[in-house]
């Protein structure tokens, strides 16, 4: 995978990051103070001036990943309302989870907290904090998170994902020469999008029968689609600035959010057998989980074609079980009875896929410490919002020699690979949607690649832009060829 962006740290200052961290002779120095943190840029509203700049929010990752070149694995920035300390390196990550206390905080989104309270709307679990976040939590995560939970949707998504590959199959079967070459991610926003629906509600929302989708499907798919656009230039303002904005930009993101509500509130996509506090609760973790959840798979499968596409040591990677293979452990296999295949191998342990390395879905996990911490021999102060930059770990030669490449073997070895798979987040506050995806993602891999050969018609780095999650900037060609 060429032009992949690995990162190559500028020796003199990461040599002198790394000396501060030690006494003359030799013993661990006293941390220093939170005011000698490396600092990019000096006023927080030049600095978001400069981030609005010619589009600059949708290059967050890539400059979060030039600030680390440059500053090394820890540096400061003040932007609009929010001072941020961001961390490159696992250890830190580590120091910063141990820190998170009891009620796990990650960084609000005002404008989508703005949007609730101006439509008198619940948050839902997404933009929750404290005691209530964590009675909420702990009531869906055995619906959700646990082995079991997980089985129960199982046969849902494994339908979606038959009725993909027919869908399919059937459209190769009316293309000339039994091949097709197309960018694959509206399909696969259709797939995921059907397949969550299905999963958390019940419901089939007839995406995978060809020809335009629905029409309030398809008002949705684009409602998704701008209010993840106008996000990214809303993260860094307080309330008053967000009601002084231009409309055009305000107003779209509000009646991006409504129109994904009315599909919500309007029971065409709602909770089956829940009731009262949680139902909401399912309800609003719905609409974000569907609208999030969707556009981050579709990302994820994408990316995981276009890598199955890609000539590996002059090979394809296409072999019927090669998902359990390259796979992060789910717990004990649940994907195999249950739906009526032959039980797979197990997993290795602790192999998270090459793609969530290189193109992560969120660029960073947030947290407000709930104690002091130190992060690379500097004292943060508790309640300091701290990033951990998964995009620029996942490319950086200080934690993955030679990055660029595709290595899942990587996985494998002795090595210490605590806090370097972090697409998921971390501890209490991971996604609650984690079960969802990856079996998602196994399942669609698994009756795609029963079916069909891929091939990418460009083996080059896929080029991303930042809308709250990663996404492509323009979407690899793919080729599909039937294997019946």
């Amino acid at each position: 995978m060429s032009g992949a962006g690995g990162m190559r740290p500028r020796g003199a200052l990461w040599g002198a990051v790394g000396r501060r961290a030690l006494s003359a002779g030799g013993a661990p120095a006293p941390p220093q103070p939170f005011e000698a943190i490396p600092s990019l840029g000096r006023g927080r509203w030049l600095n978001l001036l400069r981030l609005w700049r010619r589009g600059g929010s949708q290059r967050f990752h890539l400059r979060m990943q030039d600030a680390f070149r440059s500053l090394g694995p820890v540096y400061r920035e003040r932007v609009g309302t929010y001072d941020c300390v961001n961390v490159l390196l696992p250890r830190d990550a580590a120091q910063l989870f141990r820190a998170e206390g009891d009620f796990p905080r990650r960084m609000g989104i005002e404008a989508w907290s703005a949007h609730r309270r101006l439509r008198n709307h619940k948050c839902g679990l997404f933009l929750l904090n404290g005691p209530s976040w964590r009675s909420d939590r702990l009531a869906l995560n055995p619906a959700l998170l646990s082995p079991a939970g997980a089985r129960r949707f199982l046969p849902l998504l494994d339908a979606v994902a038959r009725d993909f590959a027919a869908a399919l199959g059937r459209r190769l079967r009316q293309s000339p020469g039994g091949t097709v070459t197309i960018d694959p991610h509206p399909l696969l926003f259709r797939f995921t999008l059907e397949a969550s629906s299905y999963a958390l509600y019940g419901e089939r929302l007839g995406l995978l029968g060809g020809g335009a989708a629905p029409g309030g499907a398809q008002r949705f798919l684009g409602a998704l689609e701008a209010m993840l656009r106008t996000t990214p230039p809303l993260l860094f303002l307080p309330p008053p600035v967000l009601r002084l904005l231009p409309p055009p930009l305000w107003q779209e993101h509000l009646r991006a959010w409504d129109t994904i509500f009315q599909h919500d509130t309007g029971g065409q996509w709602r909770a089956q057998g829940t009731g009262g506090a949680l139902g909401a609760t399912w309800g609003a973790l719905g609409t974000l989980g569907v609208s999030v959840g969707a556009m981050g798979c579709r990302w994820g499968a994408g990316v995981l074609l276009y890598v199955l596409g890609v000539p590996w040591g002059g090979r394809r990677l296409s072999a019927p079980c090669w998902p359990w293979g390259f796979l992060k452990d789910t717990g004990g296999g649940v994907l195999g009875s249950p739906l009526g295949d032959p039980q797979p191998p197990p997993p290795p342990p602790n192999t998270p896929f090459a793609p969530r390395r290189l193109y992560p879905v969120g660029v960073t996990v947030q947290r407000y410490p709930a104690r002091d911490v130190v992060l690379h021999n500097y004292r943060v102060p508790a309640g300091t919002l701290c990033q951990v930059g998964l995009y620029a770990m996942g490319r950086s030669p200080a934690v993955f020699p030679h990055p660029e490449r595709y290595d899942p073997w990587r996985w494998l070895g002795n090595g210490d690979n605590s806090f370097k798979a972090l697409a998921f987040g971390f501890g209490a506050r991971q996604c609650i949607g984690r079960r969802l995806a990856e079996a998602e993602m196994m399942l669609f891999l698994i009756h795609v690649l029963r079916n069909f050969s891929i091939e990418a018609v460009s083996t080059e780095d896929i080029p991303t832009v930042f809308r709250f999650i990663l996404m492509p900037e323009t979407s690899p060609l793919l080729t599909f060829r039937s294997l019946n």
